[in-house]
């Protein structure tokens, strides 16, 4: 009876370990595809955060007190916000020549009466766009002047490797942009 028994046993164990072995074929590429995306997902957001916070730093920056009756001998806004963008990417270990112009650079009013849509300022030497004065809000009723701020926004690549698949390296590109109202003096 005993050894009946354990001749089941051993007989049930035995099957057993092919069905776990197939399993495990099966599950682990999966699971693994699962990490693998998890971790580059986590890449993405982490370089999306840094882009974000170097945009947000060069429209502070832009946005300063200006003086308005002042002499042009200072910098203009689109370069404190250009040098900001460019600092806060560095500090970040991040490279600043990769940035570049956004596909579609977003449209706004002018603050200026009858002055044309503001386009990006080309004066910077690393690729953002960086618009001033710009609209932030719509004119308020009867006709009062909206808040007029500065606009800054690029885009980053991003490059990801996915094994297995026949373009294994991939690039997208990251939008930043961030808006400020401009402050005077």
């Amino acid at each position: 009876m005993r050894t009946r028994l354990q001749r089941i046993i051993r007989g049930l164990i035995h099957e057993t370990q092919a069905a776990e072995i197939a399993e495990a074929a099966a599950v682990l590429p999966i699971m693994f595809m699962i990490l693998l995306g998890i971790f580059w997902f986590g890449q993405a957001f982490s370089l999306y955060g840094a882009i974000t916070r170097a945009a947000q730093e060069g429209a502070r920056a832009g946005a300063a007190p200006y003086c308005t009756t002042c002499s042009s001998a200072g910098p203009r806004p689109s370069q404190l916000a250009a040098t900001a963008v460019q600092n806060a990417l560095q500090a970040s270990k991040l490279d600043p020549t990769q940035a570049q112009f956004p596909t579609t650079p977003q449209s706004f009013n002018s603050c200026i009466v009858n002055g044309s849509p503001p386009g990006c300022d080309g004066s910077a030497s690393n690729k953002v766009c960086i618009q001033t004065p710009v609209q932030l809000t719509s004119t308020v009723q009867s006709g009062a002047a909206g808040v007029c701020g500065i606009s800054v926004s690029f885009q980053y690549p991003f490059n990801f490797h996915l094994p297995f698949v026949t373009q294994p390296h991939q690039q997208i590109w990251l939008q930043a942009s961030a808006r400020v109202r401009m402050e005077t003096r």
